[in-house]
């Protein structure tokens, strides 16, 4: 979409140039999965399971459903009193139709008038259609009615009066039922890096659903992202350059990459950025498009350390500064309202760097539980209805080594060695925690014994052998990966998420 989107890094063009000879493709990433499943002894089966069942077909049967064809697409309805973000992702898919057919399908709300076919687009409790559809029986819902994330697509024969056929994309909550949009996008031959790799979709006028029920299931993670991360001068040199900074307009082509690969979780860039501050309207954004917004492991209670000077708060110790940061962070969260967010606890040192060796156990606890206090004053719920985590990055494991605990609501994010090795995984005796463990992985570093980036040096077989053997010991609530400035991490983000 962009020819500079490969230019953005000077360091790494002639890096672009040698290894990519075309853009990526789904194709690549689904072939290195089937190879890396058959060379670590999946069965066919599982195979066939974890790769998406193929819906969309170019040869009609009678019982398909026509979602284009000689120049017609079927329109797309939807529930005005359904999510924001819902009827924002709706009208991505109107675009991704009409790169496909040619053809532009038109978006309709309020009464459904009569139409041959039509994709009836909705969430479980905000879309009466679909609501009414379930209680006539038209389609059965009870494997998605209540699970996090979950789509349903199914093709329904006379699902109403006026109606002959219906292709359904039913979502049990506002997630799921982007993501069900979203998968009929790719299915139809839009890349979820369209944008970010130049990706075009292969032009078909027509297109068919085969008629039956895809349950697209929920995810075995329950928080999957990404971390924009070193992303000076390259990608912050380009954000300036196109969008005049890491403002709303360029976040949303990043907010969309995430749900095109079933993400919903993202540290945003914070090298000389602040995301809240930047621009008002990211967080807004980020809210109504179903992303959960987090911060760096060394940017506790919703702050960006970047905001930490201009505020003029002094001295970055909580020894001797403790006032100062309670109404700083107190503030961070005020301004989180009721947005999805998980809130990073405790504290390092300034700027990415270990604390004095004169920290304590006693006083990191202490700051554990005055953030606790200030969530809940803020908030007016229980703390424990708020997503929280604690990063053991760096030095910070070595305070859980010698003693240091938190609540069992707040989440464990263990983390790698910068390298992709992860450090520490949950032991077979430890008590299961209401708050789970997650990890936090790397796929580029800036800091000793040296950097690497700009150039994607993380071996999938690694990749899934070490998080593989994270989820089998029941890391499972929180999977976040630093990508550096995103390219030319394709193929590791698409694996990964």
């Amino acid at each position: 979409m962009n020819k500079n989107l490969l230019l953005y890094c000077p360091n790494y063009v002639r890096l672009i140039k040698s290894f990519f000879i075309k853009p990526l493709s789904l194709s690549i990433v689904n072939l290195t999965l089937l190879l890396l499943l058959n060379l670590t002894g999946f069965s066919a089966v599982k195979q066939k399971n974890l790769l998406a069942t193929s819906y969309v077909t170019e040869q009609l049967n009678p019982e398909d459903f026509v979602l284009s064809s000689i120049g017609v697409t079927a329109p797309l309805y939807l529930d005005a009193n359904d999510f924001s973000g819902v009827i924002r992702i709706a009208g991505y898919l109107q675009g991704d139709i009409e790169k496909v057919s040619g053809v532009k399908p038109r978006i309709l709300m309020g009464e459904l008038p009569p139409t041959p076919e039509v994709v009836i687009i909705g969430t479980l409790g905000k879309s009466s259609l679909i609501d009414q559809l379930v209680e006539d029986g038209k389609i059965n819902v009870d494997d998605i009615k209540g699970k996090w994330e979950a789509s349903l697509i199914v093709v329904v024969d006379q699902p109403i009066r006026g109606v002959d056929k219906a292709l359904v994309i039913v979502g049990s909550d506002k997630r799921g039922t982007i993501y069900g949009m979203f998968d009929l996008s790719r299915q139809i031959g839009v890349s979820p890096w369209h944008f970010w790799s130049d990706v075009p979709p292969k032009k078909q006028s027509e297109l068919y659903i085969k008629a039956g029920r895809y349950n697209l299931g929920s995810p075995k993670v329950k928080y999957r992202g990404i971390f924009l991360n070193d992303e000076e001068p390259a990608l912050g040199r380009w954000a300036v350059e196109n969008y005049g900074g890491f403002n709303h307009l360029f976040y949303e082509h990043v907010f969309e990459l995430i749900l095109r690969l079933k993400g919903n979780y993202l540290w945003p860039a914070m090298w000389w950025a602040a995301f809240n501050a930047n621009d008002p309207v990211n967080p807004v954004l980020a809210n109504e498009l179903g992303i959960v917004m987090g911060s760096s492991h060394h940017e506790p209670m919703n702050r960006a350390h970047k905001e930490w000077k201009p505020w003029g708060g002094g001295e970055w110790n909580y020894e001797t500064n403790p006032e100062q940061l309670r109404e700083f962070w107190t503030e961070g969260i005020e301004r989180m309202g009721n947005r999805e967010t998980i809130i990073n606890m405790a504290m390092r040192g300034d700027g990415d760097m270990g604390m004095s060796q004169e920290t304590n156990v006693a006083l990191l606890e202490k700051i554990v539980a005055d953030q606790r206090e200030i969530i809940a004053d803020v908030t007016g719920k229980d703390v424990s209805e708020t997503p929280q985590l604690w990063a053991l990055y760096k030095e910070v494991q070595d305070y859980y080594d010698e003693g240091m605990r938190v609540p069992d609501d707040v989440t464990l994010l263990l983390c790698d060695d910068n390298w992709g090795n992860i450090r520490k995984l949950p032991r077979p005796d430890d008590l299961p925690r209401s708050g789970g463990y997650g990890i936090y992985y790397h796929f580029d570093y800036v800091g000793g014994p040296r950097n690497y980036k700009w150039l994607n040096v993380s071996p999938l077989p690694r990749i899934w052998e070490q998080m593989n053997l994270a989820y089998r010991h029941g890391v499972d609530r929180i999977w976040i990966v630093n990508v550096g400035d995103l390219k030319p991490m394709e193929l590791g983000i698409s694996f990964f998420l």
